[in-house]
């Protein structure tokens, strides 16, 4: 590519070390929806689940995920797929990514392993974005992803036990920044799940956003039928289901963020402990 047309790539991580907040569906969405606006996307799956890599309608294949790229023993652009949506390209996963922790623990650099991995990918100016599907869990996998990226999604449920997960978030990410990525910051926390009919949902949503204000995206992504059905098709919302509010919700996500990116807000400087205060006291004990 020449490098007066050469993009700048920017490497979002999907991020929340509890599972079920809809990190998974949201990492398969948000990437097809930015395809579908032109942007160039690489979705790189990190979950040895290999969720993401299923729900866009690939096979989980041996020595397909990023394991051997973190080894030092091939370069991340050899393991770029195609995924069948237009401008939306994958690194897939597997399950024996599981393994990768332990294998690269051994390296005085395993906390940036990924970072050198994806290098090339990111210098290369191909990509104008890169999302990564972060593992549920605060290992070292998820580590490196939160080294490498520059911006980092939260994605959290409607639920005030939820909250929980938030705080511990933000900590993660200022102690990151601070210590080896002083480029990471927070680019909205999402509210998934989101149930209209319900006082639980809105009153978290607002909590929420009393606490963080512009840090919280606008657009909420409510439980949906159709969005839980889509990756057993192998498909984004937007091809299994265009017309849905999943597919509304996740086209109006992408507006938001992009517009963010024109606009950026405030990062939120938020300790753990005043998370609590969001939540009622007859549930705070059960945090």
């Amino acid at each position: 590519m020449d490098a007066n047309t050469m993009k700048e790539t920017t490497v979002v991580a999907l991020a929340n070390q509890k599972g079920g907040v809809g990190k998974t569906t949201t990492a398969i969405n948000f990437s097809a929806c930015l395809a579908e606006k032109r942007k160039k996307v690489l979705l790189v799956d990190l979950d040895p689940q290999a969720n993401a890599t299923s729900g866009l309608g690939l096979e989980k294949g041996f020595g397909a995920s990023v394991f051997p790229a973190l080894l030092g023993e091939s370069g991340c652009q050899e393991l770029i797929k195609e995924s069948g949506i237009k401008h939306l390209d994958i690194i897939p996963s597997e399950l024996d990514l599981a393994g990768a922790e332990i294998a690269i623990a051994r390296y005085d650099d395993y906390l940036h392993r990924l970072r050198d991995a994806m290098a090339p990918v990111i210098e290369s100016g191909v990509y104008d974005y890169i999302i990564l599907d972060c593992p549920p869990s605060l290992g070292i996998l998820f580590m490196n992803a939160l080294n490498v990226a520059h911006e980092v999604i939260i994605p959290i449920q409607c639920e005030y036990l939820a909250l929980e997960g938030l705080g511990v978030m933000v900590d993660i990410v200022n102690q990151i920044r601070d210590a080896n990525n002083p480029r990471l910051h927070i680019s909205g926390i999402l509210m998934t799940m989101y149930n209209l009919s319900t006082n639980l949902s809105q009153q978290v949503v607002q909590e929420v956003r009393k606490h963080f204000g512009e840090q919280v995206f606008g657009t909420l992504i409510p439980r949906n039928v159709r969005l839980s059905e889509a990756p057993s098709f192998g498909q984004p919302i937007t091809v299994y289901d265009s017309a849905c509010v999943g597919s509304a919700a996740y086209r109006e996500l992408a507006k938001e963020f992009l517009k963010r990116q024109k606009q950026p807000v405030e990062d939120a400087d938020i300790a753990e402990s005043s998370l609590y205060n969001m939540v009622p006291d007859e549930l705070a004990d059960e945090l």
